[in-house]
């Protein structure tokens, strides 16, 4: 098959979350099944390194956003075999400090950013002659494009079998926009209704694309159970429960060649679950790092993403004399909201020795943090998949988890009589998550049954060579229910 994966974040491009990973990984694990892949992102403000590493093609887009036209210039990479990355090259609305917005908040023209880019997206599809079986839009950035092709493209010769997947990452992000955005979709007002767009007076870009995909997934089963309640749908659960039929999941996938402790070049010794003896070496090297005690006898737990309310900030927080109590140690890395950025670098001061921090997200210091730290700290209020804790299994630390998508998919909770890989808790509370952390430093404290958590941590398979057959039946199932539209 053809095709064509549309996402606003690709490594090493652009990195905001996990979506950058699976945007570079899935497609490679597609093309090694024999599918040809043209991954399809915006042009972001690059690195002298990787825009060297471009070609430009002797093509200038025409993209109409509303009135206007729009040039965009492409630019291409060769991935892999099978995979090549196409570039959106269009200065006024890409070249900029950060993808969705900066320090001051969202961008306030990201309705025509995300309208140039999914529109582009197909502009390049058609200006390429590519016959496409499969549009993978990804999030909402992408939402318009199952909108486009039954509306505007409808009539595309190049289409003409052409089906749509529409991924969500995070139902916690919709694209919400005033309606007097729409006249910039280039759609009448006939797409702005309750059947449609329009949600609750606004455009709603996921909701078109989640109402005109011919296939829906999400990134693990329990997420798909969850975003068809009330509590966990935000306002869309009645759009998916119409489409039910229509809604798959697929645990996002890792990438085992780069997330390998027996032959990591960025650690400081290589470990692997029949020798894990070097790990402790990881652990020194760690400690050095963040300013942690190199010899103490505490485990050490990491932290890793977005520092924000939904990934548990605020129970970690409120707890942390509490985890210092307990006696552990913590390893923070992430980016997010300004006022954890100033609680952390507080406690630092206030428990020397205790507490690493690191404002930002840096790919060879994840891979140090996984390798040297004992556990993973991972509360998520809410968590449709997340790649953190199948790094921490990899790496053999054990990850302790709110249960919630993708975190109570891939996490076996340890008790008696059930050997599992980590720890999980239910309710959204400080007490829950401390007594998970106990019940963890229990077993860290016996070490032929931590031992057994990290062996069968590390034996996990969450690769993506597992996942991608999965999406392929996707596809294949969405060009079926194509065919069936078509000829209603």
């Amino acid at each position: 098959m053809r095709i064509v994966f549309l996402a606003p974040e690709v490594w090493p491009f652009n990195r905001v979350g996990g979506l950058a990973e699976v945007a570079h990984e899935l497609p490679l694990a597609l093309g090694a099944l024999g599918h040809e892949v043209a991954v399809v992102t915006p042009k972001p403000r690059l690195e002298a390194g990787l825009a060297a590493d471009l070609e430009k093609l002797d093509i200038t887009l025409e993209v109409p956003v509303s009135w206007k036209r729009h040039r965009a210039q492409v630019f291409r990479q060769d991935a892999g075999p099978g995979v090549a990355n196409y570039l959106l090259g269009h200065e006024h609305l890409f070249d900029r400090e950060g993808l969705y917005g900066n320090a001051y908040g969202d961008y306030e023209d990201n309705a025509e950013r995300f309208i140039f880019y999914s529109r582009a997206c197909l502009e390049l599809a058609r200006v390429m002659g590519w016959t496409v079986d499969v549009f993978h839009a990804n999030d909402w950035t992408t939402g318009l494009v199952p909108v486009y092709l039954q509306s505007l493209y409808a009539e595309e010769p190049l289409f003409a079998q052409t089906a749509s997947l529409m991924t969500i990452h995070n139902l916690g992000k919709q694209g919400l926009f005033w309606h007097y955005d729409m006249p910039l979709t280039g759609l009448g007002w006939e797409y702005f209704t309750p059947e449609a767009m329009e949600f609750y007076g606004q455009i709603n870009f996921l909701k078109g694309g989640l109402v005109f995909a011919d296939m829906i997934s999400t990134v693990s089963q329990h997420y798909a159970q969850e975003i068809l309640t009330p509590e966990m749908g935000l306002g869309l659960e009645g759009v998916l429960q119409r489409r039910q039929e229509r809604l798959a999941a697929v645990i996002n996938g890792l990438d085992y060649q780069s997330w390998d402790p027996a032959g990591d070049p960025l650690l400081a010794a290589n470990f692997s679950v029949d020798d894990p003896g070097p790990k402790a070496q990881c652990r020194r090297d760690l400690a050095a790092v963040l300013g942690l005690e190199p010899e103490a006898p505490r485990p050490i737990a990491a932290v890793v993403g977005r520092l924000v309310d939904r990934k548990g900030l605020d129970l970690i927080s409120a707890a942390a004399q509490d985890i210092f109590d307990l006696g552990l140690d913590l390893a923070v890395m992430g980016f997010g909201e300004d006022h954890y950025h100033v609680r952390l670098k507080e406690l630092q001061k206030r428990h020397p020795g205790r507490l690493g921090v690191h404002i930002g997200y840096e790919t060879e210091l994840a891979h140090r943090i996984m390798a040297g730290s004992d556990l993973l700290l991972m509360p998520s209020l809410y968590e449709p998949c997340g790649l953190h804790q199948m790094q921490a299994l990899r790496y053999g630390a054990g990850p302790v988890v709110r249960a919630t998508g993708g975190l109570d998919d891939t996490v076996i909770n340890h008790h008696a009589g059930r050997p599992g890989t980590g720890f999980k808790f239910e309710p959204y509370e400080v007490p829950a998550m401390l007594e998970a952390l106990q019940k963890a430093l229990a077993a860290y404290a016996e070490p032929e049954q931590w031992q057994g958590i990290m062996a069968r941590g590390m034996a996990q398979d969450f690769s993506w060579q597992a996942a991608a057959p999965r999406y392929v039946e996707i596809y294949q199932r969405a060009r079926q229910l194509a065919a069936e539209r078509r000829s209603a």
